[in-house]
């Protein structure tokens, strides 16, 4: 501690002031001062003011010498998200930016002197000149889904900054679930919970592909965001030695269907054994020869209208009604790899299946194939059909 006194400069006095103290400073007119004078604040933003960069720039706030009381940063009417680290010196944007727009950033800061300091700024990002559109095959927005759907997404293009488009995308439920990213391949990308979706449960998506780098030069198509719900846990098992399939509801048994398998005679005419997920519904459809190479019409070739058809696989097995077999089910199996169930019971399921409801089928020698669905493959709006005997 230092003094500085307005009295007289005699040595004597100061030198009685500074032996009794402050008290006796004070009467000499002296006043105290601790430490070097406070700071005001050094307020820098990121764009710097009339700039034009790539979208995928972050918008950076600092301040030095104080703290950061308050970022707003809009663009055409819109807040854009960010956040501010632990002790308010640095604030950063969230998501990448959308191309071809223009921002403005208004930051104020609190010096350590106790003034306030605003800075602002007002820049552009350049547009895409090549975008990399993306389609979500799955759920819809709004759907009600079964336990087991995946959250699927295809890029028109391939995607080689695969860490990039992650980071961008979020995924909120209101119930515990742990689950994890999964590319197929360079152009889709799928979301899958590690055990099934928690019945009764809202999710939403937030796709911030917007300015997402996605290869050298080329960025994310639009921003997405949708939300779904995820209705009962609707799980049945379909067994090829009993002939029988058990749905459950919640787990509880609601109907034992009898069913007829495929016959085996042929390795591709064998129901593949494993985890699948009803993927598609159609009413009717129309199933043909042309799975097996020969085209409707020629010899071993059919075209055939089924109806209350549930897709489960990518290679074309269904559960569906098949009136020519029902005095084969619940007895053999004679289909070429479909579930064959009677009318009535094909109506049930029908109308109460979600897509993303497990279908279990147990007791073949032929497994499911990644690249042909199921709760842990490829899943695609393809349909291939085929039929049964």
């Amino acid at each position: 501690m230092r003094f500085r006194c307005s009295g007289p400069r005699d040595r004597g006095r100061r030198a009685v002031a500074l032996l009794v103290g402050v008290g006796a400073a004070a009467a000499a007119g002296c006043t105290a001062q601790d430490g070097p004078t406070a700071e005001a604040v050094e307020l820098t933003v990121s764009p710097r003011q009339g700039g034009t960069v790539a979208p995928d720039v972050p918008i950076a706030v600092q301040a030095r010498s104080g703290t950061i009381a308050d970022v707003t940063v809009s663009s055409g009417g819109k807040a854009v998200a960010g956040s501010l680290n632990e002790d308010r010196t640095a604030w950063r944007s969230r998501w990448a930016l959308t191309p071809g727009q223009t921002y403005t950033v208004s930051a104020t800061a609190l010096g350590e002197d106790g003034r306030s300091r605003t800075l602002r700024s007002r820049f552009a990002t350049a547009k895409a000149e090549q975008t990399n559109p993306m389609t979500l095959e799955a759920p819809a927005d709004g759907e009600t889904v079964g336990v087991g759907i995946p959250i699927v997404m295809n890029f028109e293009e391939p995607v080689k900054d695969k860490a990039e488009v992650e980071r961008a995308l979020v995924v909120r439920s209101n119930k515990p679930v742990e689950g994890a990213w999964h590319w197929v391949d360079e152009q889709q990308v799928v979301f899958r919970p590690k055990e099934y979706w928690p019945a009764h449960t809202k999710v939403s998506l937030q796709a911030h592909l917007a300015g997402v780098s996605t290869s050298k030069g080329v960025y994310g198509g639009k921003n997405q965001n949708i939300d779904f719900t995820v209705g009962d846990s609707q799980i049945s098992t379909a067994d090829e030695d009993s002939h029988k399939m058990v749905v459950k509801v919640n787990g509880k048994k609601v109907r034992t269907i009898p069913t007829s398998m495929g016959d085996g005679s042929e390795r591709r005419f064998t129901t593949t054994n494993g985890v699948h997920l009803a993927m598609q519904k159609d009413d009717p459809v129309t199933m043909t020869s042309s799975w097996m190479g020969i085209a409707p019409g020629s010899a071993g070739g059919y075209s055939l209208t089924v109806y209350d058809s549930v897709r489960i696989s990518d290679s074309g097995e269904y559960v569906h009604s098949a009136p020519w077999s029902v005095g084969s089910q619940g007895s053999s199996n004679v289909s070429h790899g479909c579930i064959n169930v009677s009318p009535s019971n094909a109506e049930w399921f029908y109308k109460m299946t979600n897509r993303g409801d497990p279908i279990i089928v147990t007791g073949t020698d032929r497994e499911l194939e990644p690249t042909t669905g199921g709760a842990t493959g490829r899943w695609t709006g393809r349909s291939g059909c085929r039929a049964a005997r």
